[in-house]
C-alpha cells in the first residue's frame, strides 16, 4: 500500500487458510469407437460367443499390447516385434477353432498379418510315410499359412509313436519355423489340456515358445442351454416348456456321468438340434399342421437325445 508521504508499507499475511486437496475420480479405462473401431468389431463377435470370459479378456489384452506398441514407434521408442504364437487347451465343442478364426481376423485388421486366413491342420496334413516327407510336407504347410494362422489341432499326437515315428520330426520343423519365420505366420497348436500339458513336457524348449496359453473350459448347464437358445433363434425355432425342461435335465444328467472328454460341448447341443429339427418335420408332415407355431416349435417328443 502506499500512504500520503509516498512510503510503502508491505504487510506480511500470517494467517494462511488451509489447503483443500481434491481426490479426482480417474475414470475407468475406455474407448470409443471412431479410434478403436477394430477392437469394436471383434468384441461385437465375441459377444456372440457364450461364456470363455478368459479368453476375451485375453484377446483384448492381446489388442492393447499391439496398439501401444505401434504407439511407441510413433514417437520413437523401441518397438520390438511380438511373438504370438499361442497354444489353446480344452475340451472338444469349446470354441478353439472359432477363437482361432478371430484372432486371424483381429491381426489382419491391426496390420499384423498380411491376410489373416486360417489354414487346420492335424497329425495326418504334417507327418509323412518316409524319412524327409515329413520335414517337407509340414514346411508346405507353413508356407500356406503365411500371412494367416496354421492352426494344429490335437497337437499331442505328433509326439506319440515311439522312436521311429515321424511325428517328431514334424515337430521340429515347425519349431524351426517358429524361430525363422515367427512374424510371417501364427502357429496356434491345440488340444485337450491334459495331453497338450504332456505333450510340452516332451520338449522342454516348446513351453517359451508359446508366450500366449489360454485354457477353454466346458461350459456349464446354463451356458449349454443359452446355446442352445441363441442356436433356436438363429434357426427362427423355439422349444415348448416341457421339450426345454427335457433337454436341461437330460445335460444336467450327462453332466454328471460322462467324462469331460468325453462330451462335445457346442457340438453336441448343435447335433441335438440338427436332428430334433428333421424329427419335428417328420411329425409335421404327418399330422399336416403347418401353422407358423407349429412350423417353430419343438416339442419334447421331437428331441432325439442321444444318450
Amino acid at each position: 500500500m502506499t500512504n500520503h508521504n509516498g512510503k510503502i508499507n508491505i504487510v506480511l499475511n500470517r494467517e494462511r487458510k488451509p489447503l483443500k486437496v481434491t481426490h479426482i475420480q480417474h475414470p475407468e479405462p475406455s474407448y470409443t469407437p471412431t479410434n478403436h473401431a477394430v477392437l469394436k468389431d471383434i468384441e461385437k463377435e465375441l459377444a456372440e460367443l457364450v461364456g470363455l470370459q478368459e479368453m476375451k479378456r485375453i484377446v483384448k489384452e492381446i489388442y492393447a499390447w499391439i496398439y501401444v506398441n505401434k504407439k511407441r514407434e510413433d514417437v520413437g521408442l523401441k518397438a520390438q516385434k511380438q511373438v504370438l504364437h499361442m497354444m489353446f487347451k480344452g475340451n472338444p465343442g469349446t470354441g478353439k477353432t472359432t477363437v482361432a478364426r478371430l484372432i486371424g481376423k483381429l491381426f489382419c485388421d491391426m496390420n499384423v498379418l498380411a491376410k489373416g486366413h486360417l489354414i487346420e491342420a492335424e497329425r495326418a496334413d504334417l507327418v509323412g510315410e518316409y524319412i524327409g516327407h515329413t520335414a517337407q510336407k509340414t514346411r508346405d504347410l507353413v508356407k500356406k499359412a503365411f500371412g494367416g494362422i496354421l492352426f494344429v489341432d490335437e497337437a499331442y499326437s505328433l509326439a506319440r509313436g515311439g522312436e521311429k515315428d515321424f511325428g517328431k520330426e514334424a515337430i521340429d520343423t515347425l519349431v524351426k519355423h517358429m524361430e525363422d519365420k515367427q512374424h510371417d505366420f501364427i502357429l496356434i497348436l491345440a488340444g485337450y489340456k491334459r495331453e497338450m500339458e504332456e505333450f510340452l513336457r516332451t520338449n522342454p524348449g516348446l513351453v517359451s515358445r508359446f508366450p500366449i496359453i489360454i485354457d477353454f473350459p466346458d461350459y456349464t448347464v446354463e451356458e449349454l442351454m443359452e446355446i442352445c437358445q441363441r442356436m433356436l433363434r438363429e434357426r427362427e425355432y423355439q422349444f415348448s416348456n416341457e421339450a426345454e425342461w427335457k433337454i436341461k435335465e437330460h445335460l444336467i444328467q450327462i453332466k454328471e456321468t460322462l467324462l469331460p472328454t468325453a462330451f462335445s460341448n457346442g457340438r453336441y447341443i448343435r447335433n441335438i438340434l440338427e436332428k430334433s429339427i428333421r424329427s419335428q418335420a417328420m411329425r409335421l408332415l404327418s399330422t399336416e399342421r403347418y401353422e407358423r407355431k407349429d412350423l417353430m416349435t419343438l416339442e419334447a417328443k421331437d428331441l432325439v437325445l442321444t444318450w
